[in-house]
């Protein structure tokens, strides 16, 4: 028996998607007796005159069942001799095409359904865009209600060629092309004597044979970190899902956005110590080393992700209300929640001819290329490399709803995506002296916070005080990543220096982040320099140097995303 296939139905209202599965379910016998009778009667009071009215099995809102429409997403979940499936059938109304979106964002492979007297119809674009946004790779375009134009081959063949026209503009990789009548059961369980011109195998028979797993392969190791496990004082794993390949006891593995490394002390599968753990497998990882790893990183090997502050994404706008250029909102990707700003939008795609149109205003339903910058750096990949990492959705701070979904495109690693805090002719230096610092007692964690970028130079004046810093009105900052040394007089910035040229002038030192330097003279100085420089960067070596409450302390707050 093949593997589970997940997929959805879609397309647009009363294409006959719910009626095409419950055909399914009928003429597969997978119906329970009392199931089957109760369809039976239900169908003498429906809508085709006493006939078996199929979709009743997955419309089950009395809305649903008044208006002859799917409102929700109706999961079933059935068995046949050769495969196991789950199928989310989904509304067509235009209006509903954030459920639509949910269904879509677990399936392998989608049915869009297009009905033979209408062909393709915007809200079928918008189905197949959306389906392609989410990740699907398989489709099957089923052009049903084929009795309705008397099995005509000819339109059929116009009808096909609008679709393989759409499936080039969307780059979709494969199609199945089956031409259907789902209230009669043409090619829906078994090959229909009507359409004898059509020599491919019917739905049922087409989903039970696919491989989708061909397409599905993702590069190297990963597992995002969902929880941290500490029984006791002598233990600490890392839980979560793997998302891709094998880890191995004693195999080297990298924390992200850390970039430390460590090896694997031992393996839990279902609580017993395994020697090796694989793809979809729930797991605990213990590592030979302290490192500070929390929900939200990702522990990889050869996977090629990288951490990232800034990027671009395809959305799928949910919210009633639009989205503007600069709107606060949660962003979940991975195992991670933080805060972000869309900063631009840069283009909406017409879902009908896939033009892109500048825009400053996104609406309800509509798609759009945007940019995003996140709080701080967390780990990510382009969604087509490795989905889990790449796949995002937006919710508004206030209300807790679901407003967008998207994909990550593309994004700037390294130090692209952090803007020069202190600039002086070509001298460049990052620093992060005015981050605020508050302890989240919603989430029982410390939170940091960036206030609005700005730039400075000699000359200017910079703020030494706020409600968790307040430096000297005389002090030097190093700023060791960057090689640069900025010395503030009378809060005001003196000069800009290589850190070479630096020497120590007795006022107070801290480094990029605020933290004091315990250095009184130019020997201490150069001992702490020269530690830096021979990559004694463990704790001891940072804890007798550097003093985090001199300057610098934490703020308590009921609920740091308010601030």
């Amino acid at each position: 028996m093949k593997g589970l296939l997940k997929f959805i139905t879609c397309g647009s209202v009363d294409d006959g998607k719910s009626t095409l599965i419950g055909h399914i379910l009928y003429d597969a016998k997978l119906l329970y007796a009392d199931q089957e009778k109760a369809l039976e009667l239900d169908s003498k009071v429906g809508s085709r005159e006493g006939a078996i009215d199929y979709s009743l099995l997955l419309d089950g809102l009395m809305a649903e069942r008044e208006q002859g429409i799917t409102i929700d997403v109706a999961y079933r979940y059935f068995t046949t001799d050769r495969r196991s499936f789950i199928v989310a059938d989904t509304p067509g109304h235009e209006e509903y095409t954030r459920n639509m979106a949910v269904g879509a964002s677990f399936a392998d492979l989608a049915i869009i359904l297009l009905d033979a007297t209408q062909g393709v119809l915007v809200q079928t674009r918008r189905h197949a865009r959306i389906c392609a946004l989410m990740g699907i790779r398989y489709f099957v375009f089923a052009v049903n209600k084929m009795d309705l134009i008397g099995y005509d081959q000819e339109k059929f063949n116009a009808i096909q060629a609008e679709i393989l026209q759409l499936a080039g503009e969307l780059g979709l990789e494969s199609v199945k092309i089956i031409p259907v009548s789902a209230t009669e059961g043409d090619n829906v369980t078994k090959k229909s004597d009507n359409i004898p011109w059509y020599t491919g195998e019917p739905i049922l028979t087409y989903l039970e044979e696919v491989d989708v797993t061909e397409k599905a392969k993702e590069q190297g190791f990963y597992m995002p970190v969902q929880r941290v496990c500490r029984p006791n004082h002598t233990f600490r794993g890392f839980q979560g899902q793997i998302e891709a390949g094998e880890v191995h006891v004693d195999d080297t593995l990298t924390v992200l956005p850390g970039n430390e490394t460590a090896s694997v002390k031992s393996i839990l599968v279902a609580g017993k110590e395994a020697d090796t753990a694989q793809t979809g497998q729930p797991v605990t990882i213990q590592l030979d080393k302290e490192i500070d790893v929390s929900r939200g990183c990702v522990l990889e090997n050869g996977s090629g992700i990288t951490a990232a502050q800034k990027f671009t994404t395809t959305l799928l706008w949910m919210d009633d209300n639009n989205l503007s250029a600069g709107g606060d909102y949660f962003i979940k990707l991975g195992t991670k929640l933080i805060t972000g700003t869309v900063t631009e939008i840069s283009y909406k795609i017409d879902v009908n001819t896939g033009e892109h149109h500048p825009t400053d205003i996104l609406g309800k339903n509509e798609i759009a290329v945007c940019s995003i910058v996140l709080d701080e750096k967390i780990p990510l990949d382009v969604f087509k490399k490795h989905k889990t990492m790449g796949e995002l959705i937006l919710i508004d701070r206030v209300t807790n709803m679901t407003s967008a979904c998207g994909v990550v495109e593309q994004f700037a690693s390294g130090n692209e995506t952090e803007e020069p805090v202190f600039v002086y002719g070509d001298l460049k230096a990052r620093g992060d002296i005015f981050e605020e610092f508050y302890y989240n007692m919603e989430k029982s964690s410390i939170a940091k916070h960036k206030p609005e970028q700005k730039t400075y130079t000699v000359g200017d004046e910079i703020p030494t005080k706020s409600e968790t810093y307040e430096y000297p009105e005389y002090f030097d900052i190093l700023i060791l990543r960057d090689q640069a040394a900025v010395q503030v007089r009378d809060n005001k910035i003196e000069a800009i220096l290589p850190l070479a040229d630096y020497r120590y002038s007795g006022v107070p030192v801290v480094n990029g982040r605020g933290f004091a330097v315990n250095v009184k003279s130019q020997k201490d100085l150069q001992a702490f320099l020269d530690g830096y420089g021979q990559g004694e960067t463990d704790t001891e070596f940072w804890n007798h140097w550097l003093t985090f409450g001199t300057y610098r302390k934490v703020i308590f707050h009921e609920n740091y995303w308010e601030i």
